[in-house]
C-alpha cells in the first residue's frame, strides 16, 4: 500500500477532509445504535441482517453503474474485507453490547486506528521505528488498564471486552486491506463487492436467526437497526473511501482519532449512559498514542504496485 502523493490540489484536500469528517460522524453512531438495536432485535441478526441489507443496496449500486467484475486476485483480499467490516466487526460489537454500553465499548475501540495503521504497516512492509511499536503497546495497555480499574476485569476479560478486542482486530484487518484495494477498485465498489461476496454467509445466519428469535421491535430499534444498514454499513463507507482517496491516507486518515470521543458524546446525549471521568481519562490516553503512531509511521521505501495498470480508484 502506497501513501498517496503530496502533491495534492488544495481543493481536493478540502474535499477529502470534508468527506472523512462525513465518514467517521456516520461511523461513531455505530456503537449508540447497535447498543439500541440489540435490547430488541437478536444480536445475530443484527449483525448480518444488516449486511444483507447493504448488499441489496450495494447490487443496486452496482447494476446502476455498471461496475465491472473484480478480478481473480481482487475477489481473494474483498473476502479479507468481508471478514473484517461485513461479518467480523458488526458481529462481534453486536455481542459485546448486548451487556456493555456503548460509552465502555468506544473507550475499548479507540484502538482501532492504531490496529488499522499497524496492519497497514505489516501489509505494505514497512519498518516502523520502536516508537512506532511502543505507542500501540501503550495504547492497548491503556485500555487494558482501563478494564481493570473500572471492574470490568476479575482475573479474566469478561465475554464482553473480548468481544470488541475481537472486533478492534478483525475491523483494523478489514480497513487496512479495504484501503488498499480501493485504490485500483474504488471505494464504493470495494465495500459494495464485499457485501455480494457475504451473502452466502450473512443470508442464511438471518433467515436462521430470525426464525429462532423472531423480532418484536419497537419502532426505535428498527430505526437504529435501519441506520446501521444504510449508513454504517454501506454510506459511511463511501464518504470514507472517497476523502481517503481526494485527501490522501496520511491527511484524512486523521479525522478517525475523533471517533471514539464523538462516540462518548453521544452515548450521553442520546442514550443518557454515563461517561465517568476514567473513561475520558482512558479514551485520551489512547487518543494520544494512536496520534504518535500516525507521526511516527514510515513509508514503503521501493514496494511496487501490484495493481492492475489503468485502474482507477474512483468512488
Amino acid at each position: 500500500m502506497k501513501e498517496k502523493s503530496s502533491a495534492t490540489a488544495p481543493g481536493s484536500i478540502t474535499a477529502g477532509f470534508a468527506l472523512g469528517a462525513l465518514g467517521v460522524l456516520a461511523f461513531s453512531l455505530s456503537l449508540p445504535m447497535t447498543r439500541v438495536a440489540v435490547q430488541q432485535i437478536d444480536p445475530w441478526l443484527v449483525a448480518f441482517g444488516r449486511a444483507v441489507g447493504a448488499a441489496a443496496l450495494a447490487g443496486a449500486y452496482l447494476l446502476a453503474t455498471r461496475a465491472p467484475r473484480p478480478a481473480r486476485d481482487q475477489w481473494r483480499r474483498l473476502s479479507i474485507v468481508a471478514l473484517g467490516v461485513v461479518v467480523g466487526f458488526p458481529l462481534f460489537t453486536s455481542l459485546a453490547l448486548t451487556t456493555q454500553t456503548s460509552a465502555h465499548g468506544a473507550v475499548v475501540i479507540t484502538v482501532l486506528p492504531a490496529m488499522t495503521a499497524v496492519f497497514a504497516v505489516l501489509r505494505a512492509g514497512e519498518r516502523p521505528p520502536l516508537a512506532f511499536w511502543a505507542a500501540s503497546s501503550a495504547g492497548l495497555l491503556a485500555v487494558v488498564a482501563f478494564l481493570v480499574t473500572t471492574g470490568a476485569v476479575s482475573g479474566a476479560l469478561n465475554p464482553a471486552d473480548l468481544f470488541l478486542l475481537a472486533a478492534v482486530i478483525l475491523c483494523g484487518l478489514g480497513y487496512a486491506e479495504g484501503g488498499a484495494l480501493a485504490r485500483s477498485l474504488g471505494g464504493a465498489r470495494t465495500i459494495c463487492w464485499a457485501l455480494l461476496l457475504s451473502l452466502p454467509v450473512t443470508v442464511p445466519v438471518t433467515i436462521v436467526a430470525a426464525a429462532a428469535a423472531p423480532p418484536h421491535a419497537d419502532f426505535g430499534a428498527w430505526s437504529a437497526f435501519a441506520y446501521l444498514t444504510a449508513v454504517s454499513m454501506f454510506l459511511g463507507f463511501f464518504a470514507w473511501y472517497a476523502g481517503l482517496a481526494r485527501g490522501g491516507i496520511a491527511r484524512v486518515g486523521q479525522i478517525q482519532l475523533a471517533q471514539p470521543v464523538l462516540t462518548l458524546a453521544w452515548s450521553a446525549l442520546l442514550l443518557g449512559e454515563s461517561v465517568s471521568p476514567a473513561s475520558i481519562a482512558a479514551a485520551a490516553i489512547v487518543l494520544a498514542c494512536v496520534f504518535l503512531t500516525q507521526r511516527t509511521r514510515t513509508r514503503p521505501t521501493t514496494t511496487p504496485s501490484r495493481e492492475p495498470v489503468g485502474a482507477t480508484s474512483h468512488s
